[in-house]
């Protein structure tokens, strides 16, 4: 497929790249699909993947076909476009490939507006799907910022902004106000917005765009309460409290900001039940108990040791992960398996990962973004960190680091989430796809 795909491009897109009217385009040939399905909308700097799954398992908990479309994938690309948790069936994707390719043709060669790219084709994707079979809602993620996204086209029911911190700094803006403006652009008139709890430069932001836009903007951190009532590795247990009452729920993702995920989720779909939507309470409880959602926090024993392999990808969320190691494990050292896509702040995820005094082993995923370990290695060491000799390629540094930790440690794999996609395949023996003809995927082994 000849599209072109900024997810693996190893220059960083201007945002001059991005608009809405050749994916209109597209979508007008198909004859409207993502206006067929009524659409919950999720954006946000970290979280809105967590977010958008939790909204989606507790709308397929009280009965109805959920559209999920979330990105990147970790292991296969149909995991972008499911049914509730479940991911489409390759030979429906495949089929979807065939039906729309001629359009998508078209499109390129005969409009106005250049070639679809790579995101324009499987968003459009999901949405013929969903109309396809039937779906009583869509839960749709933004892939990149907001304003321009290709997702930015749906009419949704509510509109989701999940915490905002800089991220994709050389495409939304160096501040965390250009990059609020961004996602604010999601924000609908007269659609609900929630809003997660926020740095106050954003909340200002979304309360100006929703004034303007005559949308009720719902801020989570000032209508809900939530304490944590007991937690294990496999999950936290958390009492939430708000207007629609005290709830005890159940989730089994690990880490505060999961909490605040779940709060957001829930205030989402109660908001969605005030202007209509039938939902119940043990729908809410079910939904949250149930939802899968790996690479975040993901907990995992092999040979008497531990791993704990998270996304985190930006210094906000390296600082959530410490966080969370310390509230949910003890241990005595940690084995430190990271590896960073080039535009990231590596030096700022390991400013903050440095707070473990981990040994780390540099690492570079298969993607054709993956910054070099020497890049790595060079900064861990001006921070101070033992740096341990070893291939770069991440399921052999997994095998090492296991072969090193003692019992009392923890291994913790960050920094991306293809290097914490390539840990699980090695670690749970999932089989990914691989594109030999890209530079970065011939590192596979």
């Amino acid at each position: 497929m000849g599209l072109a795909n900024f997810e693996r491009s190893v220059q960083s897109p201007d945002h001059s790249s991005f608009h809405l009217e050749r994916m209109g385009l597209l979508l007008d040939r198909l004859g409207r699909p993502h206006l067929a399905v009524p659409a919950v909308h999720v954006a946000g700097t970290k979280g809105k993947g967590s977010t958008a799954a939790m909204i989606a398992s507790v709308l397929t908990a009280q009965g109805y076909t959920v559209g999920l479309y979330t990105s990147p994938h970790l292991h296969r690309t149909v995991e972008r476009i499911r049914v509730g948790m479940e991911p489409i069936a390759p030979d429906h994707f495949a089929a979807l490939v065939y039906d729309l390719w001629p359009v998508v043709e078209s499109v390129g060669a005969n409009g106005p507006y250049g070639e679809v790219t790579f995101f324009e084709m499987l968003t459009a994707m999901a949405f013929v799907w969903f109309e396809r079979i039937g779906a009583d809602f869509q839960v749709v993620e933004v892939g990149l910022g907001g304003r321009l996204d290709a997702t930015n086209v749906v009419a949704p029911e509510v509109c989701v902004i999940t915490h905002i911190s800089l991220d994709h700094v050389n495409t939304l803006g160096g501040t965390v106000e250009l990059i609020a403006r961004e996602k604010a652009g999601i924000i609908k008139r007269g659609v609900p917005v929630v809003a997660a709890p926020q740095p106050e430069v954003a909340l200002r932001v979304f309360r100006e765009v929703a004034a303007e836009r005559d949308a009720p903007l719902i801020e989570v951190g000032s209508i809900k309460r939530w304490r944590r009532l007991s937690f294990d590795q496999t999950g936290q247990s958390l009492e939430l409290d708000g207007r629609h009452g005290v709830r005890s729920l159940r989730i089994p993702l690990l880490g505060t900001h999961q909490m605040e995920n779940a709060a957001t989720a829930v205030t989402a779909v109660e908001t969605m039940a005030d202007n209509g939507t039938e939902l119940s309470d043990d729908a809410i409880s079910k939904g949250l108990e149930t939802v899968r959602w790996p690479a975040r926090m993901q907990v995992f024993s092999r040979g008497g040791r531990r791993v704990v392999v998270d996304g985190a990808h930006n210094p906000h969320s390296a600082r959530r992960l410490v966080e969370a190691l310390r509230e949910h494990f003890d241990f005595r050292g940690v084995a430190l398996v990271f590896g960073s896509l080039r535009g990231h702040s590596h030096s700022g995820m390991l400013g903050e990962l440095r707070h473990l005094s981990p040994r780390v082993f540099a690492v570079r995923s298969r993607d054709p973004r993956s910054l070099e370990s020497r890049a790595i290695e060079e900064a861990a060491r001006s921070l101070g960190l033992a740096v341990m000799p070893g291939p770069e390629n991440v399921a052999a540094a997994v095998r090492r680091a296991l072969g090193l930790a003692g019992e009392a440690d923890l291994v913790v794999v960050a920094g991306s989430l293809t290097v914490a996609a390539e840990a699980i395949e090695e670690i749970d023996g999932v089989e990914p796809e691989l594109y030999p003809y890209l530079a970065g995927d011939a590192r596979a082994g």
